[in-house]
């Protein structure tokens, strides 16, 4: 049951009807008409604007459609009052059958807020993608929350998604690793390591020093570096991936498809995709006027071979090839993105990093450009994590080297509280993470609140089956409260849809948050009304108080699954 869906739904008939009694014209549209909860709910349970979007088109007053449409929706059962209030947006009150009704559904329905709003398109969400050189940080963290609660989102809301990891084990970085633990090698044989600048001190690369010595012995040391550096990029590269693996594991995360970017090379694929391209007449040779500013990397001051990205939107064209033959940083992405395309997915949406900024533009046009402007690309930015404990920032850590990471977070804070914490803020929103507030237990901690209201319902649904209760799936009201907690219930499947819509998972732990704080007003009026307590004298009565937090308690275990939290059913 959407039951906002279904009053938009009476809506639209409703147009239809005036439409065909000659009160409006025919070939309006009606794509912008929207049912949706009142700025104050003291003015009704819902809202349309109905006759303010279609009073230019049909040329006409927004008032006097508003009170003919309203004659007609006042004659639904479900719909109590109607009012058209200033210059025409309609308010309704609905029967309090229909919330009664709301609540039995969400206890019956299997999935209740699930919805086919995707049409099973289906999409590629690519995140994390860390260089596989070293431990995952905590800006990673963000990213992989994000892009793992969207996933569950859009799949929540009707898509066919696949969750996706881009190995970049193809460029410098890797030699860099390789390097770096060969000297962690050196050190398992009894030598120093010389840790030079520029490569990573980490002592995360100790196991894999050791580990490269139980598998070679001594033999690569006096070897030069041209005999071993691939043999070594290869096995650090795959260390470093199980120990990446571990970390995702770690915050919930499984991919299903992880994608090596040295599969582009050497195997056609960048040239077919460049191909492509160039049959479209998006390649050429040139040479690029000077950048204002900063002077990025793949710019020259002589020809090269360029793509045509401004007839995509882009601001400048790019280079994918130098003038010394080689690839651009750029080349590999396009190709990467031609094989999602050739994958056959709908929407390709890719979640970067801030500093990757840069970028967006020019992914947005090569993605257009592959797929003829039929393939939407999303690319979402993350912002920074700042952490803090003591009051005091949060240090680095030792066996990271220059980073807090992954690993430290999630034993400091959990999981649970780790995922919704990141999921407080949009994601192009910078996020303060304090230790010491995520794991308080107070109102002002969002994840525990939430958690509390779950753990809540969990303790009166024991204590009613010590009193023998036999659950009820129809409940009763005698409060306002009680309304409005069913009225935010009603509001779910809604939340779920705009969040996908817009890819905005941090929407779902707000409306989480929102549901808690009433139940829990409602929890504490019953401390002051014995009439509102969940649990009576009467059994049936208790049954049928009960209906409404049981409800709650599925709303609350469906939008933290999205979010890839486990619902609470007792608080230490």
């Amino acid at each position: 049951m959407n039951l906002f869906a279904d009053i938009r739904t009476l809506v639209i008939d409703s147009l239809d009807a005036m439409v065909s009694e000659g009160h409006l014209p025919e070939g309006l549209n009606f794509a912008h008409v929207a049912v949706e909860p009142p700025r104050d709910p003291l003015h009704g349970d819902m809202a349309t604007n109905a006759a303010m979007v279609l009073a230019k088109p049909a040329k006409s007053k927004p008032r006097d459609i508003a009170e003919k449409l309203a004659e007609k929706l006042g004659a639904d059962a479900r719909v109590e009052t109607v009012d058209v209030a200033g210059p025409g947006f309609i308010n309704l009150r609905l029967a309090e059958g229909v919330w009664s009704g709301l609540v039995t559904s969400v206890l019956t329905e299997e999935g209740y807020g699930r919805s086919d709003f995707g049409g099973n398109k289906k999409i590629n969400v690519e995140y994390v993608s860390a260089n596989p050189t070293g431990p995952m940080h905590v800006g990673h963290t963000r990213g992989a929350v994000f892009g793992d609660a969207l996933a569950s989102l859009l799949a929540f809301a009707g898509y066919d998604v696949t969750r996706e990891y881009y190995i970049n084990d193809g460029g410098a970085q890797v030699d860099v690793l390789a390097r770096s633990a060969f000297e962690r090698y050196r050190e398992a044989n009894g030598l120093s390591p010389e840790i030079a600048e520029g490569l990573y001190p980490g002592d995360y690369l100790v196991p894999v020093g050791e580990a490269l010595k139980e598998k070679y012995g001594d033999s690569l040391l006096d070897k030069p570096e041209e005999d071993w550096l691939a043999d070594v990029r290869v096995f650090a590269t795959d260390a470093m991936m199980g120990m990446i693996r571990e970390d995702l594991a770690l915050l919930g995360v499984e991919m299903d498809v992880f994608f090596s970017e040295k599969s582009l090379y050497g195997t056609g694929l960048i040239e077919s995709a460049l191909k492509e391209l160039d049959d479209k007449g998006l390649i050429y040779e040139g040479v690029l006027e000077p950048p204002k500013g900063k002077t990025p990397e793949d710019w020259e001051p002589r020809e090269q071979t360029l793509f045509k990205s401004t007839e995509h939107g882009d601001d400048v064209d790019r280079p994918v090839k130098k003038s010394d033959g080689s690839w651009t940083y750029f080349a590999p992405d396009i190709a990467y993105h031609y094989d999602k395309v050739k994958r056959g997915f709908d929407e390709i949406i890719d979640v970067f990093g801030a500093d990757h900024g840069g970028y967006v533009k020019r992914m947005k046009a090569a993605v257009s450009a592959l797929s003829d402007g039929k393939v939407a690309c999303d690319i979402k930015l993350i912002q920074l994590v700042k952490l803090f404990k003591n009051g005091e920032p949060f240090k680095m850590s030792k066996r990271a080297g220059t980073f807090v990471t992954l690993r430290d977070v999630v034993e400091q804070a959990g999981k649970d509280v780790t995922r919704f914490i990141m999921l407080t803020r949009k994601n192009d929103a910078s996020l303060d993470f304090d230790f010491d507030k995520v794991l308080e237990q107070s109102k002002d901690n969002p994840v525990f609140y939430v958690q509390y209201a779950h753990a809540r319902v969990c303790s009166v649904l024991r204590k009613a089956a010590e009193q023998g209760v036999t659950l009820s799936d129809t409940p009763r009201f005698d409060d306002p409260a009680e309304v409005a907690v069913a009225r935010k219930l009603a509001d779910f499947p809604r939340q779920v849809e705009i969040a996908a819509k817009g890819h905005e998972p941090h929407r779902i732990a707000f409306y989480l948050y929102e549901l808690a704080s009433d139940f829990h007003a409602l929890w504490n009026k019953g401390n002051d009304n014995e009439a509102l307590r969940f649990l009576q004298d009467d059994t049936d009565l208790s049954a049928a108080k009960i209906a409404l937090p049981r409800a709650v308690a599925v709303v609350i275990s469906a939008g933290l699954g999205i979010l890839g939290v486990t619902p609470a059913e007792e608080m230490r």
